[in-house]
């Protein structure tokens, strides 16, 4: 198997399981931290979460894009298409509402969060799934 098909679905494999655990366990515990040591704890999960995720999403973003102008399939242009939508929850919707986090305890915007967090674990979902799709 070629390089770029390994990092495209290892990247995805692991990002999907990153957010599957964000989703049910990490973000759904916000509510929990508590109002006097929220503020401290979203600044260093927001930096501890970037070492991590930052690599890992720059890498899936130029494998799949490698993946998709090697290959050129509906798939693969599925695949890149779901993890448009991804980034732009991402930068659009999720690091903003971090960004509000970041400086005051809210129920209403952990709850936003954990709301619109569905739009990522979807998609890479999805986008697991068209891809392992591929290798049957």
């Amino acid at each position: 198997m070629h390089i770029i098909t390994i990092g495209t679905i290892f990247t995805t494999i692991f990002m999907t399981g990153l957010i599957w655990f964000v989703q049910i366990v990490h973000y759904p515990l916000f509510e929990k931290v508590g109002k006097e040591v929220f503020v401290e704890y979203e600044k260093t999960h927001t930096q501890w979460t970037g070492y991590v995720v930052a690599p890992i999403m720059v890498a899936e973003f130029a494998f799949t894009s490698l993946w998709l102008y090697q290959i050129q399939s509906l798939a693969l242009l599925i695949a890149f298409i779901l993890l448009l939508v991804i980034w732009a929850s991402t930068f659009f919707i999720q690091v903003p509402l971090h960004g509000r986090l970041s400086k005051n305890y809210n129920v209403e915007l952990i709850q936003k969060l954990v709301k619109t967090n569905w739009i990522r674990t979807i998609a890479w979902t999805l986008k697991s799934g068209v891809l392992l799709e591929l290798l049957v």
